[in-house]
């Protein structure tokens, strides 16, 4: 799996019927010169997120989405409605 230690960023959805799905992406600049950490409360205002695959295109509808991990962490995000310093205390349990 590709890391953060060579410019990729892991993005985990979990939808609302109980599965997940996870893909990488470049978090090196992207081709309008903006860091994709910067980017990131644009793309949360989005109702539909989309992928470029190297074989296909996929559209995520955050409608469906109960949650987002996103691998490593970006610390440099700050302000309102972030927690910083947070501990996972419990995972993500689901029961059906």
């Amino acid at each position: 799996m590709q890391t953060e230690d060579n410019g990729y960023t892991q993005l985990t959805f979990y939808y609302l019927n109980g599965q997940t799905e996870s893909f990488v992406v470049p978090a090196a600049l992207d081709e309008t010169g903006h860091d994709m950490r910067i980017e990131v409360r644009h793309i949360l205002q989005k109702d539909w997120w989309i992928l470029h695959l190297e074989e296909q295109t996929v559209l995520v509808n955050i409608a469906n989405v109960v949650k987002v991990e996103v691998k490593p962490s970006f610390p440099q995000l700050q302000g309102e409605g972030i927690f910083d310093n947070a501990e996972r205390v419990t995972a993500l349990n689901r029961t059906r």
